[in-house]
């Protein structure tokens, strides 16, 4: 004997709408759930968006004053020579060089939604770079910063010779960074590729040729900053920051019309 699973009639609509409704329900979902991850992905774009004017706006203050200041020494003695009427100016420096690098990760997260479906193994590689330069700048370079401002306090207001000459040892240490391009490998060269491979990528799905271009360029600069010629270092710069612009500006229109950035 066939056994015919009971269907009550109360669960339709009316006897010819053969649909139950609960199973209507269970159709939209789908959509309920596209349109949930469109929300998500403009607020995203435009958090990334303000994100990278702001990083644009913060390099286009920290240029003009690390111009001012002038290239630091790479001893410890000559950094306090060196930092003689200029410490004020070097925290502000260092402060908002703390807030762009951590602007960086709202800025590589928006560019991976909206370029992940282009070109996903550059977005991998150029989101690991930029995460990647802001655990190292931030390790690395800030710290040693601070540690040389805090030791020439220190030694400025030291009572003796014993302990001005202990301070001066420990910013041997500190400023030794500057010793080495390892430095600029981790400020300049890895950010730069990570804007490099993202541009490509821009390129590729039509998120914008002029920001597209303009990154190639920057990144171009920045890997030939390695041989330390300080006009490739502010020609790379000055191109990150306008990148940072045309970024911005890009990914807040993308916030507002929706996400084209994955079509």
């Amino acid at each position: 004997m066939l056994c015919v699973p009971w269907v009550s009639l109360e669960q339709f609509d009316s006897p010819l709408r053969m649909i139950p409704r609960n199973h209507e329900n269970m159709m939209e979902m789908p959509l309920a759930m596209s349109d949930w991850n469109a929300c998500e992905e403009k607020l995203c774009y435009r958090w990334g968006g303000i994100a990278a004017l702001l990083l644009a706006i913060g390099y286009v203050t920290i240029i003009p004053l690390f111009a001012w200041v002038g290239a630091p020494p790479a001893t410890g003695e000559a950094w306090f020579r060196y930092l003689l009427g200029k410490s004020t100016v070097w925290w502000v420096i260092l402060w908002l060089s703390v807030v762009t690098d951590l602007l960086y990760l709202p800025v590589a997260w928006a560019l991976w939604i909206a370029l992940r479906k282009a070109k996903t193994y550059l977005m991998v590689a150029a989101v690991v770079c930029m995460h990647l330069f802001v655990a190292l700048d931030l390790a690395v370079t800030w710290t040693h910063h601070a540690s040389l401002l805090a030791l020439f306090r220190y030694y400025s207001s030291a009572a003796d010779e014993a302990h001005r000459a202990a301070y001066l040892a420990a910013a041997e240490y500190a400023a030794s960074i500057y010793a080495t391009p390892l430095l600029t490998f981790y400020i300049i060269v890895i950010p730069s590729i990570g804007v490099l491979l993202a541009s490509i990528a821009m390129i590729n799905a039509r998120f914008g040729k002029v920001s597209g271009w303009t990154g190639v360029i920057a990144g171009v600069f920045g890997l030939l900053s390695l041989t330390g010629f300080f006009p490739l270092v502010m020609a790379n710069a000055l191109s990150v920051t306008f990148w940072f612009f045309l970024v911005g500006a890009r990914l807040l229109r993308l916030g507002n019309v929706g996400a084209e950035g994955n079509e």
